[in-house]
């Protein structure tokens, strides 16, 4: 992307590589897995080794260093897909100096459109701006998603019950590990952002800076957020193992009341039952009938003192 600081106009890869001159202000975003980085950046004559590195680097955590009159600025954004097995924010990774900014991301990053239509639209003019707007789309595409993690923790707060224990335990999982996913990131970020504000650069306006420091207070609003919600995870996951405990610590009370009750009848049964002389009563014809009724009796006295005592209602 070309700006004469008026308007903006896309161009190929190609066409920027055969420039001769340099415009007022460039920027060029390369695909990693399908664009060449390294003829982009070559086009960047003094650009560091190590910046060139780690804008080729596949794995990056949000990281602000400043070399010489430029910057390499990781950062951190929601993606444009659902990929299960990448991390939950796809970086980009810029290198910014006077007149110019070069981009490579592996991932499409969901905060790439809005800014290139800012650029297309003629409201970016410098680094400074591409960086601050960029910082601007991330953040706010990413505060919705953190707070949709507290109210969805909310709901689950508010309905549990033992009823719903087994069910909602796999949701609580769930939140507490995309919490904490985001936070990994989120956190370097903000002091990525916070370091770049206060870089000695002459790209950096004033409003630029404070752009900049505006996305590093809501990253840091974030974070905090996700603390929270990863430390309430943790509880609400403490409370449903205690709900299944308890549960089950009633099933089992009522599994021995049981067992008490026919303990003393299967005694009774089996000593009348042993196949031995001397059994009283045991060719009179109401014997059966004189045995089941004792047993009746007994099964009620037993879960009567049960009543009596309360032990139903523990």
């Amino acid at each position: 992307f070309i700006s004469d600081g008026i308007r903006a106009r896309e161009i190929t890869l190609d066409a920027f590589c055969a420039q001769t001159g340099d415009a007022p202000f460039s920027w060029v975003h390369a695909d990693g897995w399908k664009e060449d980085a390294r003829a982009v950046a070559s086009r960047c004559d003094h650009m560091p080794e190590a910046a060139l590195s780690a804008l080729l680097a596949q794995e990056t955590r949000p990281r602000c260093t400043i070399m010489g009159g430029g910057a390499l600025v990781n950062l951190r954004g929601l993606s444009t897909m659902d990929d299960p097995t990448g991390d939950a924010l796809v970086s980009i990774r810029l290198w910014a100096e006077h007149a110019r900014v070069i981009s490579v991301s592996y991932r499409p990053l969901a905060a790439l459109d809005p800014v290139i239509a800012c650029m297309l639209a003629g409201k970016i003019h410098d680094p400074g701006d591409l960086i601050a707007e960029l910082s601007r789309q991330i953040t706010e595409a990413l505060d919705p998603e953190v707070a949709e993690l507290g109210d969805s923790l909310d709901e689950i707060e508010s309905g549990m019950g033992e009823s719903t224990a087994a069910e909602v335990r796999r949701q609580v999982s769930g939140i507490r590990a995309t919490a904490i996913s985001y936070r990994r990131f989120i956190a370097p970020q903000r002091q990525a952002l916070e370091r770049l504000s206060l870089a000695e650069t002459v790209w950096l306006e004033p409003d630029d800076r404070l752009h900049l420091q505006e996305a590093a207070d809501r990253c840091a609003r974030m974070a905090e957020e996700l603390e929270a919600v990863r430390e309430r995870s943790a509880l609400a996951h403490e409370e449903l193992t205690d709900l299944r405990a308890e549960q089950m610590n009633r099933q089992a009370l009522i599994i021995s009341i049981v067992a008490l009750v026919f303990l003393p009848l299967t005694f009774l049964t089996g000593l009348l039952g042993m196949n031995v002389d001397g059994i009283p009563y045991a060719h009179e014809p109401w014997a059966f009938w004189g045995v089941v009724g004792v047993c009746a009796l007994m099964a009620v006295a037993i879960s009567g003192w049960f009543v009596a005592t309360h032990w139903l209602r523990r």
